[in-house]
């Protein structure tokens, strides 16, 4: 009994010693509700494949919020392994020397194959730097693209099996659906992704100087044409006819169209897994509209979503668990399933060739759309956006937006106004950014 009894002791020792020589990976994240539940998974899976590393995620607010708390944990010292942050935040990413170590070193180092060619072209280059080296690991790439209630279509007279294609279309769609007494016939989330971003370059229309920013961090913004006035002049004009509800800032508004309120969405295609769990009603999705009479129009999509960012000042051992958690999160199978969990894009084309072969498009028409948008040849225009000091940039076209939609200013004047508190914004970038 005596040895027996020191036997269970030094298993139990044994056990916690095992337990104890876990080392711990700490991930900041800004995913909630289903997609929060995916991030616990994708940990859940990892931690349960093998025993080395212990991937902890940890939620910190919304995306500008986690951003600031990871840099100031950064500076006292207390920074995550991991942080994911939203595209608009890349360029300022980029510039904060000394605070990141590229994803490329971090897979190297670990002697892991890291081949930034297996990606999706559209979304390796969003996080790639001048010199070809890519910076950050692509996580919850996403896209802009259209969602309707299939039924309130059918109330309202319209077909529900056909997308309005066109701008004028959506209008016309809004118009029909109010006087069949729909009281939000359309909204938008994230405004400044949806309608300037997205809209710049679906139209291939410039939405700043310098390739969109890829090109230096001398750009200037350009969202003032006489396009990007038509369109917002067109969105104020439905807003103070009822026809489209504006329903606050960034994911507000997407709550109202699971619920039925709001029978029309441009927003995430992340968005999918949200609609597909709790929406009680039949719906579609679709590419974005576009205006007819603008040339080379529609183009492409550019990403949004977020990357993950390894923060300097860390063990070489615990450099090691990232990079083995980024080789898990790469895996063809683990890929495909959260694209098809989430919406969020495939971002390697195996991950995409495996959801085709699987017959998951077929089964679910439109999942499909956001790649669509996104594989097609990109131009200078339709790149992609990188702009320093983009997070206090979208907080203006908020300000700014929200003007238009009360009535209270006029698109040209909104649009103005963002450009040039957009250009002082840019400006002190680059000075404080400069070599």
């Amino acid at each position: 009994m005596h040895f027996k009894s020191l036997a269970i002791a030094a298993a139990i020792a044994a056990t916690c010693a095992s337990a104890q020589a876990q080392t711990e990976i700490q991930w900041w994240h800004s995913m909630t509700a289903v997609n929060n539940e995916w991030v616990n998974d994708l940990a859940k899976q990892f931690n349960e494949s093998q025993k080395e590393y212990k991937v902890v995620p940890t939620f910190k607010g919304v995306y500008d919020e986690s951003m600031t708390a990871a840099i100031a944990a950064f500076r006292s010292g207390n920074a995550p392994h991991i942080l994911q942050v939203f595209e608009v935040g890349t360029a300022t990413m980029m510039a904060s020397k000394g605070a990141t170590v590229p994803v490329g070193k971090v897979m190297t180092d670990a002697g892991l194959t890291f081949d930034p060619k297996a990606y999706i072209p559209a979304v390796a280059g969003y996080y790639t730097a001048p010199n070809g080296q890519m910076l950050s690991f692509p996580f919850n790439s996403s896209t802009t693209i259209f969602y309707y209630n299939k039924d309130a279509f059918k109330k309202a007279g319209l077909n529900p099996d056909v997308a309005p294609k066109t701008w004028p279309e959506v209008f016309e769609a809004a118009k029909k659906l109010k006087a069949s007494g729909h009281s939000c016939p359309m909204t938008l989330a994230w405004q400044g992704w949806t309608q300037l971003e997205s809209f710049s370059t679906w139209h291939n229309v410039e939405f700043a100087t310098k390739s969109n920013g890829l090109a230096g961090m001398d750009a200037r913004l350009k969202i003032n044409s006489p396009l990007h006035v038509k369109h917002i002049d067109a969105l104020g004009k439905a807003a103070a006819a009822g026809e489209f509800v504006y329903k606050g800032r960034a994911s507000s508004a997407q709550a109202s169209f699971t619920s039925g309120e709001c029978a029309m969405i441009q927003t995430s295609s992340g968005f999918y897994g949200d609609v597909a769990k709790n929406a009680k009603f039949a719906y579609a999705l679709a590419p974005l509209p576009y205006y007819p009479d603008v040339k080379g129009a529609p183009q492409n999509t550019v990403i949004g979503g977020a990357s993950l960012w390894v923060m300097a000042g860390k063990k070489a051992e615990e450099y090691k668990g990232v990079a083995k958690f980024f080789d898990f999160l790469s895996q063809s199978k683990v890929q495909a399933a959260s694209h098809q969990r989430t919406g969020y894009l495939p971002v390697t084309m195996a991950a995409y060739d495996l959801t085709e072969k699987s017959g998951f498009y077929q089964k679910n028409p439109g999942t499909d759309v956001a790649v669509q948008q996104m594989i097609r040849k990109v131009t200078d225009n339709s790149r992609g956006i990188r702009l320093g000091n983009y997070v206090q940039i979208r907080t203006i076209e908020d300000e700014e937006l929200e003007q238009v939609w009360s009535g209270k200013k006029s698109a040209k004047d909104a649009l103005d106004s963002i450009v040039k508190r957009g250009d002082e914004l840019l400006v002190r970038f680059e000075r404080a950014n400069k070599k």
